[in-house]
This record gives C-alpha cells, structure tokens and sequence, in this order.
C-alpha cells in the first residue's frame, strides 16, 4: 500500500512539475549581457574582459572597416564566445533522467 503512495504522490508531482510555466530569453532582452557568478576570481575576471571587448567592438564604426578587418573581428567574436562558453560549464538533467534516477533510488533503497 505504501508504494502505490508514493507513486501516486511521484504522479502527481510531475504533473505539477510540468504544469509550471518556464521563461527563456528568446523573447526580447536581447541587449542584455550577463556574466554568470564563478567561484574562480580569474574566470570572473576574464568574463569582464569579454564583455568589455564585446561592447568596443559594438561601439565602432565598422563602415570604414575592410573586409579582412571585419572578418577578423568575426572570428574574435567567435573565439571569445568559445571561452565563454567554457566558462560556463554545468550540468543538465531532463524529466526522464530525474524519474529515472528516483525510480532507481526507490527500488534499491527499498
């Protein structure tokens, strides 16, 4: 009797779980730049520099640049997201994953 409590409580969790409305910065905001919290002072650092640079180069002028000199502002561009990208470094777990992994934890722990 006490499993199909807590399955039906388990049910009727992710129910709410993906009842819940979620946001995403796909609509709008998209002037805004953030630098996430690091523990690392130098990868904190190393975010304001990026953002710094990022913000120069949306600054200039670039009709007076040629095309070599925008082409290398591109691939800046690109090599700071990289960095950026590997500063922020976590961990995602889907739905199916965390009922996966509380299912498991149930039957060995029964």
């Amino acid at each position: 009797m006490k499993m199909f409590r807590l399955l039906k409580l388990m049910i009727v969790s992710l129910f709410i779980t993906l009842m819940i409305p979620t946001t995403s910065n796909a609509m709008g905001n998209n002037n805004i730049v953030t630098v996430p919290v690091h523990d690392s002072t130098a990868d904190a650092a190393l975010a304001a520099k990026i953002v710094q640079r990022v913000y120069e180069i949306q600054a200039m002028d670039k009709s007076n640049l040629s095309s070599s000199e925008k082409k290398a502002l591109r691939k800046e561009l690109t090599q700071m997201k990289s960095q950026a990208d590997g500063l922020n470094s976590k961990v995602y777990l889907s739905v199916g994953a965390i009922i996966i992994i509380i299912l498991l934890l149930i039957l060995i722990l029964r």
